[in-house]
């Protein structure tokens, strides 16, 4: 059903409260997808699901708890920064093992 402008059956303060819980939505899909991982899962039978689903919510509401006791203040900035010191432990780890691929030039000379 189409409304004119004139004939819209509520207030602009009502539509704002709509959106508001609309966006609430986009942003609790976004996180469960995005941060909790709730689509990637390896297995294929119906108990595993669940519980990948259940473990997806669980860590969801959790998050949701920290972000309202102001543990952080954006969960996708602590996501990324979750694993970076285990990361820059690794890359450090791992290049220190690999200096002899790194080319080695030799200064230029005037003579």
């Amino acid at each position: 059903m189409a409304y004119l402008p004139e004939e819209v059956p509520f207030e602009r303060d009502d539509f704002s409260k709509i959106h508001d819980l609309h966006w609430q939505i986009e942003q609790y899909h976004r996180a469960i997808k995005q941060v909790c991982h709730i689509e990637h899962f390896q297995v294929r039978s119906e108990q595993p699901v669940r519980n990948h689903i259940f473990a997806a919510i669980s860590a969801f509401v959790y998050l949701q708890k920290m972000l309202i006791s102001h543990e952080f203040m954006n969960i996708y900035k602590h996501q990324r920064e979750l694993f970076k010191e285990t990361v820059d432990a690794f890359v450090e780890r791992f290049a220190k093992a690999k200096e002899h691929l790194l080319p080695k030039l030799a200064r230029v000379i005037n003579a």
